[in-house]
């Protein structure tokens, strides 16, 4: 089977360093813990992939151009076609009192964005502060454990699942001709990174639902303070 551009795949995968053998990233939460790279912020088990979406390295979107569905496969990148070869011009010094300026204690293995950019620290001493812009597996080959779990087909899981990429969790999802509704009732916490998540969500709806060309989104709130006023309230009658 050969999967086209657009076509929406469930994915599990585990990478490693093809030279060292150490694990870089899963889906499977065992193994990251196996592996001690376990990150209680990160949603494990199986991932969504766009074809043509660039939004996995290349080489691993070419091979699972031609995977079959419940295919296991495994396969090595070298580094031009995972993620690229070092460019030492990408690693820079920088003045420690930069940092202090913006309220930052910069520290080995520091993840930051420098211009709209990821770079790391990679060493703090004498005042200054050296970072480097390159991703942090660059110049390594990349042996990539993959199984294509399903093709996604039907429009509200699409929207689902592009939610979840986004940090989301909608209560239900309708889809219907050229229209969607997303729902979030009131147990969803809404906070800033709710409202950038589905900016962003949205945006990634009409990018690769073509067919879609309205969205409504409804959301439920609380009277928070009210809430509270009848739990208080009914404390008080029990005690009485």
């Amino acid at each position: 089977m050969a999967f086209k551009d657009g076509e929406f795949l469930e994915i599990e995968y585990t990478a490693k360093d093809a030279q060292s053998g150490a694990t870089l990233a899963t889906t499977d939460e065992a193994a990251a813990k196996q592996a001690e790279i376990y990150d209680e912020h990160v949603r494990y088990g199986p991932v969504l992939v766009v074809i043509g979406s660039n939004a996995v390295v290349k080489g691993l979107e070419r091979e699972l151009k031609g995977m079959d569905i419940g295919e296991n496969r495994s396969f090595v990148l070298k580094p031009e076609d995972a993620f690229g070869e070092r460019n030492e011009n990408l690693v820079k010094v920088m003045k420690e009192s930069d940092f202090k300026q913006q309220n930052l204690r910069p520290y080995p293995g520091m993840r930051l964005n420098i211009d709209n950019a990821p770079a790391t620290v990679k060493s703090v001493g004498s005042g200054r502060v050296v970072v480097d812009m390159n991703h942090p597996d660059a110049g390594k080959s990349i042996t990539y454990e993959v199984k294509i779990i399903k093709k996604i087909e039907k429009e509200e899981e699409k929207i689902e699942k592009l939610s979840q990429t986004y940090g989301l969790n909608p209560t239900s999802v309708k889809a219907e001709s050229t229209e969607a509704e997303i729902y979030f009732d009131n147990k969803v916490r809404k906070d800033s990174d709710y409202f950038i998540n589905k900016a962003s969500s949205l945006a990634a709806i009409f990018t690769y639902l073509k067919d879609v060309k309205r969205v409504v989104v409804k959301e439920e709130y609380l009277n928070l303070a009210e809430e509270k006023k009848d739990e208080k309230a009914s404390e008080e009658k029990e005690r009485s």
